[in-house]
């Protein structure tokens, strides 16, 4: 079957179109035939070798941390063979080897039945990059957003501030900011119906006071990083929460102590593990949910063939496009 594998960490060129066996599955365990597979910055970190020995499996590996497909063996869970399913999360792609490539074996636990009416490059799209599975935990499991509370999720074209503004408003909240870093990606947004800071023209501080009267946000999803943390907690409303989730925008960061301080201040790290893997598939079905009924809306900036793997990875990277990057495998 084909696969997209390299078998030693550096650029994208390292990302071959192989010809590898078919899957033997483990016992009880199922086997998925893709058709879509999510393209995310943590493909690009593992193969760039920038994560820590110990935390992704020996080389060669197949990357991919989620997609869709059909079930074509069910083994031993209750998933029926034919059922379109949502696989992800787990490790794939890093303890595991992922999702790009044509047969997946997968613990039954790990598959979600897509609704009717949701499409598989749709469901892809949600899932790709685990922005709207992220910030409805951190909304729902880590704050508790109240309806009437403001969120800020820095960053529209990405995974977790296009997902953080979707989720908080099917939350409740009466404002859902995000930012862009250039007018074009600005208006983009906009003209997909959100409130974006353009922080080429304004700084995040004066763009949230300007849009809260001077009040700041109650909840910060800051998959951001770099710069943007020091500016995103300086935006906070007294008692507001900042939730550190990525670091697209660097691993460091400077900040006023004052703004801890005065505004009372709470900061939470975001993982996976800290959630368990029933609340993790419950919130993944949720948002299967909402999407099957027009609650929220992933965006896709473009899809490509599996053999283009390497140009896929490099154009999220590097291009910073607004939306999702998929492959589909059927190409």
């Amino acid at each position: 079957m084909r696969a997209i594998q390299y078998g030693r960490f550096g650029g994208y060129e390292e990302l071959h179109l192989v010809d590898v066996p078919p899957p033997e599955p483990e016992d009880g365990q199922a086997v998925v035939r893709m058709s879509v597979a999510g393209v995310s910055p943590l493909d690009d970190t593992v193969r760039s070798g920038k994560l820590a020995a110990g935390m992704y499996k020996p080389l060669p590996i197949i990357p991919g941390g989620g997609g869709v497909g059909t079930v074509v063996e069910a083994g031993a869970g209750p998933v029926a063979e034919g059922t379109r399913v949502l696989v992800g999360g787990w490790g794939y792609g890093v303890r595991r080897d992922g999702t790009w490539r044509e047969l997946v074996p997968a613990d039954p636990a790990h598959l979600i039945p897509l609704p009717d009416g949701v499409d598989d490059v749709e469901a892809a799209a949600l899932a790709t990059g685990a922005g709207f599975s992220t910030a409805y935990l951190a909304l729902t499991e880590l704050v508790e957003l109240r309806p009437g509370q403001t969120v800020l999720a820095p960053g529209i074209g990405g995974s977790v501030g296009l997902g953080g503004v979707e989720v908080a408003k099917v939350l409740g909240a009466s404002l859902a900011i995000s930012t862009a870093s250039t007018t074009h990606k600005a208006d983009l947004g906009r003209a997909a119906g959100y409130e974006v800071i353009d922080l080429s023209r304004e700084s995040l501080r004066d763009g949230v006071a300007r849009l809260t009267g001077g009040k700041g946000v109650d909840v910060v999803l800051d998959g951001v990083g770099g710069p943007i943390t020091g500016e995103a907690l300086a935006s906070l409303a007294k008692d507001g929460s900042l939730i550190s989730i990525g670091y697209s925008g660097g691993m460091s960061t400077t900040i006023d102590v004052t703004d801890l301080i005065w505004r009372t201040a709470h900061v939470h790290g975001f993982m996976f593990s800290l959630f368990t893997p029933d609340t993790v598939a419950a919130a993944n079905a949720t948002l299967l949910d909402l999407l099957a009924a027009g609650k929220v809306r992933p965006q896709v900036a473009r899809s490509f063939p599996l053999a283009g793997a390497a140009e896929a990875q490099r154009h999220l990277i590097e291009d910073r496009p607004f939306g999702r990057v998929l492959l589909e495998l059927g190409l």
